[in-house]
């Protein structure tokens, strides 16, 4: 109650206001998303309010998966990993006239999903917050690798692509002084380095710099043709068909998103899936059934009130968005992890109180002004990304009031252009920057407590349980293969999903799915310099 009376004050309800109008905007605007849009924000935030400026990345967070679905349905390119499922039936709908009741069961699906997941984030996160007071460093030091590993290894397309990547994060969050010693670490002798580099900074050069560098590479002249809107509502049967697939999607969503190694790309897929097989009219599918819209926007918004979980209750973000925001609390001299809940109640209740609110405002806002939402998608790419530029440059700047921070910034902008262009994962090596001090942190503990035996990282039942799990996890994908290659065959695995009732092959070919270069967000999407689906 106290933090629904802090986050109804007026200018808490301004600021996620703003989050929730800035989020669906940028969501539906293909290229750009909430990560951006808060690394963006976090130099202006330096003179907010804390809980403010939460409220206001929150509504952003949550604003940028309902935008996301108004570019697949209505361009049929989706603007996050996420929203491919949608597009697939989505854009089916709008092209046999029905855009309008495609959107309002996407808007209204995550409406309802995001308010159960946010119930259960209210009713999950103390029982964590006390399960991992009770954890010692070994436990801490292994609950950050299992985190590290699966969104590096097993939700990304490449290994070695997603090691590396994990592997530069790491470098850039050892450069400084070292904690314990004092002594300088990878700084070459460059005296602006010895705090580190700033998380400001990095999230800035990686993602708004990084991005509008790609994009520009591939900047495409001809702009996409949208579909008329018309107004957002559905019918008595569209109702109907609707409502057990958002309340299926938000059991499929939250769980995935509340793992360490959550995302929302598993059980968007899942939720297709399962609504392909208990659908009266599967003969629909691939051609437009609202089913396989209203079950993947649930699921993917769910899982972005799952994803808040481990970040608000283990300290550990499992998606680019709620990693900046963790960066955000660190900037701030706020320590994430378990005793968040006890030193900081009213910013964290204050938080989810917000999106309660927000996800309420989101649907006042996308059922009457999906039309207006949809005029975005004319704005001239030169212009976007030019501004973009521009207020990151301004942004960085303004942290320190260093020319260090432009050099560094433009470095590593060139760095986050690279990633791209090679296929490597943007997620890793932000999660590499967050968590590897942090989990250096841990780890020397764990020696300090054992007296230097590196025994003592699994001497916990804890820690051992997590190093079984974690050895799991890198053993599927070899075991599968091994198992696809005895069948003969490399792409078994395709053919097994479609047996399974998933999407086969050659109706992947009929969706025409356009993903655009500058659409790839997550580990899973970007694998090559070319457009995939």
């Amino acid at each position: 109650m106290e933090g629904f009376a802090s986050a109804l004050t007026p200018i808490n309800l301004l600021f996620a206001l703003v989050g929730v109008i800035l989020g669906t905007a940028v969501g539906v605007l293909p290229g750009i998303g909430p990560a951006m849009a808060v690394a963006l924000l976090l130099p202006v935030t330096y003179g907010m309010e804390t809980s403010s400026s939460l409220i206001m990345f929150a509504g952003i967070y949550y604003g940028g998966m309902y935008g996301g679905s108004t570019t697949s349905i209505l361009l049929n390119t989706p603007g996050e990993s996420s929203t491919v499922i949608t597009a697939i039936e989505g854009h089916k709908m709008a092209k046999a006239g029905r855009a309008s009741q495609a959107l309002a069961t996407a808007a209204i699906g995550s409406f309802v999903a995001g308010t159960i997941g946010t119930a259960l984030l209210v009713t999950v996160a103390p029982f964590v917050v006390k399960f991992a007071v009770s954890l010692g460093a070994p436990s801490y030091f292994a609950i950050m690798v299992l985190a590290l590993v699966t969104v590096t290894a097993v939700l990304g397309s490449s290994k070695i692509r997603g090691f590396a990547a994990l592997g530069l994060g790491l470098a850039i969050g050892l450069v400084g002084m070292d904690p314990v010693s004092g002594q300088s670490r990878l700084t070459f002798g460059f005296a602006p380095l010895i705090d580190g580099m700033d998380i400001v900074v990095v999230a800035v050069a990686i993602f708004a710099i990084g991005e509008a560098l790609w994009i520009a590479a591939h900047l495409r002249r001809n702009p996409a043709r949208t579909i008329p809107v018309g107004r957002p509502w559905m019918g008595k049967e569209d109702w109907k068909r609707s409502w057990k697939p958002w309340l299926r999607g938000t059991a499929f969503g939250f769980p995935f998103g509340a793992l360490p190694a959550g995302g929302a790309e598993v059980p968007t897929f899942l939720s297709y899936v399962t609504e392909k097989k208990l659908s009266k009219h599967p003969e629909e599918f691939g051609h437009g059934a609202i089913e396989g819209v209203a079950g993947p926007e649930a699921a993917n918004n769910a899982s972005a009130a799952g994803t808040l979980t481990p970040m608000l209750a283990l300290g550990l973000p499992t998606n680019a968005t709620a990693a900046v925001m963790l960066a955000f609390l660190t900037m701030k001299g706020i320590q994430p992890g378990p005793l968040l809940f006890e030193n900081e109640p009213d910013l964290v209740w204050a938080l989810i109180a917000s999106l309660f609110i927000g996800n309420t405002l989101l649907l006042l806002l996308n059922l009457p002004l999906a039309p207006l939402w949809a005029k975005l998608l004319k704005i001239p790419r030169p212009f976007l990304y030019a501004g973009i530029l521009f207020f990151a440059t301004l942004g960085a700047f303004s942290v320190n009031m260093q020319t260090a921070d432009l050099w560094l910034l433009l470095l590593l902008g060139l760095l986050g252009f690279a990633l791209r262009r090679f296929g490597l994962p943007i997620l890793p090596l932000v999660l590499g920057v967050i968590i590897g001090p942090m989990a250096e942190q841990q780890l020397r503990k764990s020696f300090q407590l054992s007296a230097g035996e590196i025994s003592g990282l699994w001497s916990e039942p804890v820690a051992v349980t997590i190093y079984i799990i974690i050895a799991i996890l890198l053993l599927i994908p070899t075991v599968l293969k091994m198992i696809g290659k005895a069948r003969g065959g490399a792409s078994e695995l395709t053919a097994g999903l479609a047996a399974g009732g998933a999407i086969s092959e050659d109706e992947l070919e009929k969706t025409e799915l356009r993903l655009p270069t500058g659409a790839r967000r997550s580990a899973d999407d970007e694998q090559d310099g070319k457009d995939k689906s």
